[in-house]
């Protein structure tokens, strides 16, 4: 944890006033709190809302293809402009990102 050495310090008495059990204490027990248990790896996919069946959703998606004006890396992969030509060896175009 990190500590910043510019804030004023705090004398023995407040330290205990700010303690875990005396926040807990203060707040009475009656307030609940909702918690939902996610390790740090988990994506968004991985939790189910409560009451959402998505089983019967289609996803409906346009693919246009490729432009006059656009080209597909050879390194990346991505589709882009043709202003964002960096170098074309035998062919293959590579964007500014890649050959930067």
């Amino acid at each position: 944890m990190a500590t910043d050495y510019d804030a004023p310090r705090k004398t023995d008495d407040e330290s205990s006033a700010e303690s875990l059990e005396a926040l807990q204490a203060s707040r009475g027990g009656n307030a609940q709190t909702a918690v939902i248990d996610v390790e740090e790896n988990d994506t968004a996919e991985g939790i189910d809302l409560p009451g959402a069946d998505l089983s019967g959703e289609e996803l409906t998606v346009v693919v246009v293809p490729e432009q006059s004006d656009e080209f597909t890396c050879s390194s990346c992969f991505l589709v882009r402009h043709r202003s964002q030509i960096a170098r074309e060896k035998n062919g293959l175009k590579y964007c500014i990102e890649c050959e930067g």
